[in-house]
């Protein structure tokens, strides 16, 4: 036994393991108490990166990879030169960056299937719901825009799917609720070449872009006539049923049996 194991008494003080952290996640950490105290808001500048440097007493870069951090989080915007869009702008894009980590766990295959499915559900449901009593007559006529090119039958199988991922970002957007919607974007834009692949494979495309089309159509007439409930569960058959088709195996197979947005 370790000799400093066996000299620990009841009492005795806790030498627990110093937590080593990084010099760029010191500057973070500083960053987020200017946001959380009310003295940095969006629109508003960062020091440039020898000043903010020398203030925090820390290296150029540090500074430069907080920065880098900063922005793949869709927190920042940086620009060079001199005019009125140089220097380091706080912003508030959370979409981009919520896409990019939802697809590269996506392709890593750290999100279970069944998990994907039962996420999109919940949240798209929510936006169908919302969309029902929310959306403008420009929401709707990007969905109607994005329902035409699909109904196409000269519309090539990688454009469908742009399209079809189009539709339920447009519905997502259509809520009203900003989070849900760069959520539901996230999700369903990350799967987005998983979907492509099951359609390029299948051994008969044509009857499955009818019924793809078929039930975008009846989302939006769901959703056009202030339908809530039906907009809502319009979308979760048809979430469920296409993992079916792409999967064609047991993970997903149950999934509209065993989903529950409560919990």
């Amino acid at each position: 036994m370790d000799r400093l194991a066996q000299d620990v008494r009841p009492g005795d003080p806790d030498w627990s393991p110093v937590v080593r952290t990084r010099t760029y996640e010191l500057v973070l950490d500083r960053i987020e108490e200017q946001i959380a105290a009310g003295r940095l808001s969006i629109g508003d500048r960062l020091p440039g990166e020898r000043e903010l440097a020398a203030s925090l007493g820390v290296s150029r870069s540090a500074v430069r990879e907080a920065m880098r951090v900063l922005e793949a989080m869709g927190l920042i915007t940086q620009g060079t030169g001199s005019g009125k869009d140089a220097g380091t702008v706080v912003t508030a894009t959370p979409g981009d960056a919520l896409t990019r980590l939802v697809r590269v766990h996506a392709l890593l295959n750290s999100v279970a299937g069944r998990d994907v499915v039962r996420a999109r559900i919940a949240l798209e449901r929510e936006s169908a719901r919302l969309a029902a009593g929310h959306a403008s007559a420009a929401d709707l006529a990007e969905m109607d825009e994005h329902l035409a090119v699909m109904d196409d039958p000269a519309t090539d199988v990688a454009e469908f799917n742009e399209r079809d991922t189009a539709f339920h970002v447009a519905v997502a957007r259509a809520s009203g609720n900003a989070l849900v919607a760069d959520l539901t974007t996230a999700l369903r834009t990350a799967m987005r070449g998983t979907l492509l692949t099951a359609l390029q494979q299948a051994p008969d495309v044509e009857p499955v872009r009818r019924r793809l089309c078929s039930e975008h159509r009846a989302i939006a007439d769901a959703v056009r006539g202030g339908d809530r409930l039906l907009a809502a569960d319009l979308v979760e058959r048809h979430i469920a049923d296409f993992y079916v088709f792409a999967a064609d195996g047991p993970d997903t197979a149950d999934t509209a049996d065993t989903v529950d947005t409560a919990d």
